[in-house]
């Protein structure tokens, strides 16, 4: 389960400081597909962030399956996020100078393992390429592929090792309709076939009905 109480994010510097999040609560439950939606501004990338262990809370805690987060060394965060965390991004954050599959294994090549565990990723990427319909792409670089098919890569990289928390920061954004309606399909999937929780952040309500829950986050907290 993931579970935030009291979220404060305040940012400074200006000689006011800007409170985006003010005390928010949010619960996630196993296999459940939350969507958050709100105005560009409304802080939805600041909590994404915080909820997946990349931005620290000014004020609260967040809890992922029974460990806070920011109570824990950079250490022990780093492995939550490598290994029981996926991000998918609007803008893909993919790395130009590797082949599809080189991306989709990255994070399996950070995490430790052995040459049994690194052979197992190889064919854990494959699948997931053929998975996500990109099988024949395999060997293409990102700028060789599509926006659609860019944004399946990212998810696929997101599910190399495993995670049982699927973040997804307006994954759509930067696709026309046809296509972030195929992705929001492919999110559905993954979803209803691992079990996994994920939560999703747009602006766009069409989208988020795809989810089991919506939220709106206003005035720093989620109605």
């Amino acid at each position: 389960m993931l579970e935030a109480r009291n979220i404060h994010k305040f940012y400074g510097g200006t000689g006011k400081d800007i409170h985006v999040l003010r005390g928010l609560d949010i619960t996630v439950e196993e296999g459940a597909f939350v969507a958050i939606v709100g105005p560009s501004g409304a802080g939805k990338s600041t909590l994404l962030q915080i909820l997946g262990g990349l931005d620290m809370p000014s004020k609260g805690e967040v809890r992922f399956e029974g460990s806070d987060m920011y109570s824990l060394g950079d250490a022990a965060l780093s492995r939550i996020r490598n290994k029981r965390i996926g991000f998918v991004f609007q803008f893909y954050h993919l790395l130009p100078e590797f082949s599809a599959l080189e991306n989709v294994l990255m994070p399996a090549r950070v995490a430790p393992g052995d040459a049994r565990g690194r052979k197992d990723a190889r064919i854990k990427a494959e699948a997931l390429l053929d998975g996500v319909g990109l099988k024949e792409r395999a060997r293409h670089f990102p700028s060789q592929l599509s926006g659609g098919e860019r944004q399946r890569l990212a998810i696929a990289r997101a599910l190399i090792n495993e995670p049982t928390l699927l973040l997804c920061d307006e994954p759509t954004g930067n696709l026309d309709s046809e296509t972030g309606n195929e992705i929001m399909a492919l999110i559905r999937r993954v979803n209803a076939e691992t079990k996994m929780k994920v939560v999703l952040v747009t602006h766009n309500r069409e989208l988020a009905g795809a989810a089991q829950r919506v939220y709106q986050l206003k005035d720093g907290v989620l109605n």
